[in-house]
């Protein structure tokens, strides 16, 4: 096992996918925008892991380009749903067993549906949180297709 070990990284270890590890200083309000600049990486290529719920207090995990933001209203009408809204912190710690800021899609405390945006898929090389703040992990976009099963939508505004 890594030092680095959190339940994400445990999960994609099991599952055989190669990943590089990236740590950085954590910035509380920094986002994608100070991660990319620390790791010296496109901010579209951080892609942000945002845990929303829908109108019945639902959660689910939304994976969207760092540089852009989820339309939520394209979000809901994609997954059959009448509402999205982004999940308070507490409410998002409670579904995914991550602390807000170290949210990865990869061995959450609770299953909950994946929504990707498909050019993510676009991209040859992401870097995704790895369970803790300040530590992404980069690996090949297609893995999280592979690990996730995610529903592929259109719903990115710019920022």
């Amino acid at each position: 096992m890594k030092t680095s070990a959190t339940p994400a990284t445990a999960f994609i270890a099991k599952h055989g996918v190669a990943f590089t590890e990236h740590h950085f200083e954590y910035v509380e309000h920094g986002g994608t925008a100070h991660t990319s600049s620390a790791l010296g990486v496109p901010e579209h290529q951080v892609v942000k892991t945002l845990i929303m719920e829908n109108e019945k207090g639902e959660p689910l995990v939304v994976l969207m380009h760092g540089d852009r933001k989820v339309s939520t209203k394209e979000l809901a009408r994609a997954a059959g749903m009448k509402r999205v809204a982004p999940c308070k912190p507490e409410a998002a710690t409670r579904h995914s067993g991550y602390l807000i800021g170290g949210t990865s899609p990869f061995g959450t405390r609770k299953s909950m549906p994946v929504y990707l945006e498909r050019s993510v898929l676009d991209l040859p090389r992401i870097y995704i949180n790895g369970g803790r703040r300040g530590y992404l992990l980069g690996m090949d976009s297609s893995e999280l297709v592979r690990l996730l099963s995610p529903v592929l939508v259109d719903v990115a505004l710019e920022e």
